[in-house]
């Protein structure tokens, strides 16, 4: 038996507690300042307060002030932020565990540099650990998952990146069940950049349906010719900056393509996206999903600007990225939803 550590109670976090504890793993769960109510609430009743299913029984749960005690002993630590608390994760958490302990992320996310370059968020990390002179692993998670059909234990199938092979094989060992099946790579910048990426295309397939809800009625059928044309391109799209992150392989893009699926189909990028094809400002679409994370919104920005800054110099052209564009000069420069149909043909 393995102790896992997961710090950060929110949904995907959380959710990995049930294949950690039900390979029989103990399992700790660690709020993080802002999860205070959360920690309180499953300590209560045994279950999230935004799941229907309670937690497997055993689990222990620990308030941010309590997670040094909770890291001690750990043979895995999983880091369940959002791409928000990377900074407070790299700057608070990473200095407290010791380099014997490796970390698994499930923060999906781009970091872009005025020098127009894409960092993964295990990148990023790395710097921080390398100025401290620290070994920590570092690895992630990728792919299509879903925090709520996880927890009901839907057949889910992801990729475990990092550096070591060896160290990957013993967290799947620590991780995998019957309904968790985990790929293993060491393709790190591959993995992590194509399940990045598919943020933002997944708004663009998402406002197709805002579009047809308003030309039809929010109650009509949905049409799945745009969506499946604007999935089709977002395919290309990712596939071309892949190729920019020297990563173009078959399965990062199969990990990618499969992530945009499950994200068009739930979750908040779905949701803004609807509101945004509906003729709502990116503004107004915030004000209705307050208190909901955005994560995409920062990704497709940080993505566009960094193809922007690549087209200055010559190594990318902007009219291989028409949608990832457009997805941008809705969010940045609030114009009208107007989706370039024709600039996605071709000609062979």
């Amino acid at each position: 038996m393995a102790v896992v550590t997961i710090i950060g109670a929110g949904m995907m976090g959380s959710a990995l507690a049930f294949p950690a504890r039900e390979n029989g793993n103990e399992v700790r769960l660690v709020g993080t300042h802002l999860d205070r109510e959360i920690i309180e609430t499953s300590r209560a009743t045994g279950r999230h307060p935004k799941f229907t299913k309670d937690f497997p029984a055993g689990l222990k749960y620990y308030q941010v002030e309590e997670m040094e005690t909770a890291i001690e002993g750990s043979d895995l630590i999983i880091g369940g932020v959002s791409s928000f608390g990377v900074d407070w994760f790299g700057d608070v958490v990473l200095p407290k565990i010791p380099d014997e302990i490796p970390v698994l992320s499930v923060t999906k996310g781009l970091w872009d540099t005025p020098e127009g370059k894409l960092l993964t968020y295990p990148e990023v990390w790395q710097k921080k650990l390398d100025a401290l002179g620290k070994k920590t692993k570092l690895c992630a998670i990728g792919g299509p998952c879903t925090s709520y059909e996880l927890v009901a234990h839907d057949q889910t199938e992801v990729a475990f990146c990092g550096k070591e092979m060896e160290v990957l094989k013993k967290i799947k060992q620590m991780m995998a069940t019957d309904y968790y099946h985990i790929s293993l790579s060491t393709d790190v910048i591959g993995i992590e950049s194509a399940v990045a990426l598919k943020n933002g295309y997944a708004l663009g397939i998402a406002l197709t349906i805002g579009l047809n809800q308003k030309a039809f009625g929010i109650d009509s059928e949905l049409h799945f010719n745009s969506q499946a044309a604007i999935f089709g391109q977002s395919v290309k799209e990712m596939s071309r900056l892949l190729d920019f992150q020297g990563a173009g392989t078959l399965e990062n893009l199969a990990v990618g393509a499969g992530d945009l699926y499950v994200t068009v189909y739930g979750g908040r990028t779905r949701l803004v996206g609807i509101l945004l094809g509906r003729g709502l400002t990116i503004d107004e679409a915030k004000a209705e999903l307050k208190g909901v994370t955005l994560e995409s919104l920062v990704v497709a920005e940080r993505v566009a600007r960094a193809v922007k800054k690549n087209a200055e110099l010559g190594t990318l052209k902007l009219s291989d990225f028409p949608l990832l564009l457009h997805v941008d000069e809705i969010l940045t420069a609030k114009k009208e939803v107007k989706i370039p149909w024709e600039d996605f043909t071709f000609e062979k």
